[in-house]
C-alpha cells in the first residue's frame, strides 16, 4: 500500500499546529493512534514543526506523518530529515513539486481552479489537496472540477469539521478529508487527549458509515 492509499484507507488527516512540540507531540500521536487516525500534517506555521515530526515519529514509528504549510526546499530538507513521509503546499508551486519529485516524497498542493488542475496534470500528480475548500466552493465545486479532470483525487482542508465530513467523504472523488477539528488549540494547550481520540474514533466512524452507504 503507498502513502496516497494509505492516506485513502484512514479517510482523515489531523492538520496540526504544535507550539510546544516537546510538551505535546508524543502524547498527540498516540491519541490520534488510539482514536484509530495513524496520520498527521504537522504545518511549518509553528516553530520546530520539524522537531515535532521527528518526537511524533518515534513515539509512534508506525504512524505517517507529513510536512503542511510548507512554502520553501529548504522546509522540504528539513521535513523530510525529520521522518516526513508526505509534503503539503497551501498552493501549487511547480518548483516544489519537482523538487518533492526528484527526492520521491509524495507532494499535495493546494488546487483550487482549473489553471491549478492543469499544471498539476502537466506534473503528473494523482492527489490535490483542495483549499481552503469551504471557502473556495465546497464539494459542489470540487464535483465540478472533476468533469474535466477526473484523474485527481481530492483531499479538501479548510472548513471540515464532523458536520459536514460524511457529505465529503461520501463522494468517490474524495479520498481523504484534512482538518483541525479533532486537534484544536484549546485541545492540545488543555492536553485533552482523551477528547482528541475521541473525536478520532467518531471521524472513523464517519468515513466506514459514510464509504459502506456509497
Amino acid at each position: 500500500m503507498n502513502i496516497n492509499e494509505k492516506i485513502s484507507s484512514i479517510g482523515v488527516v489531523p492538520v496540526i499546529k504544535l507550539t510546544n512540540p516537546e510538551r505535546d507531540a508524543a502524547p498527540l500521536a498516540k491519541a490520534l493512534c488510539e482514536g484509530g487516525v495513524p496520520v498527521a500534517e504537522v504545518t511549518f506555521r509553528a516553530a520546530g514543526a520539524d522537531k515535532a515530526i521527528a518526537l511524533m515519529k518515534k513515539a509512534c514509528p508506525e504512524m505517517l506523518v507529513g510536512a503542511g504549510t510548507v512554502l520553501t526546499t529548504e522546509q522540504i530538507d528539513k521535513a523530510v530529515a525529520a521522518g516526513a513521509e508526505f509534503i503539503v503546499t497551501p498552493g501549487l508551486d511547480e518548483e516544489l513539486v519537482v523538487y518533492c519529485k526528484e527526492k520521491n516524497i509524495p507532494i499535495y498542493p493546494g488546487c483550487t481552479t482549473p489553471t491549478d488542475y492543469h499544471k498539476a496534470y502537466k506534473l503528473g500528480l494523482e492527489v490535490l489537496k483542495f483549499f481552503p475548500a469551504e471557502q473556495s466552493g465546497g464539494l459542489s465545486k470540487i464535483k465540478a472540477m472533476s468533469a474535466p479532470f477526473p484523474m485527481f483525487k481530492v483531499m479538501p482542508t479548510g472548513g471540515i469539521s464532523l458536520k459536514n465530513l460524511k457529505e465529503y467523504i461520501s463522494a468517490s472523488v474524495i479520498c481523504a478529508c484534512g482538518g483541525s477539528y479533532m486537534v484544536t488549540a484549546d485541545l492540545i494547550e488543555n492536553q485533552k487527549w482523551d477528547e482528541i481520540t475521541d473525536l478520532c474514533k467518531q471521524s472513523v466512524e464517519t468515513v466506514k458509515e459514510a464509504r459502506n452507504n456509497g
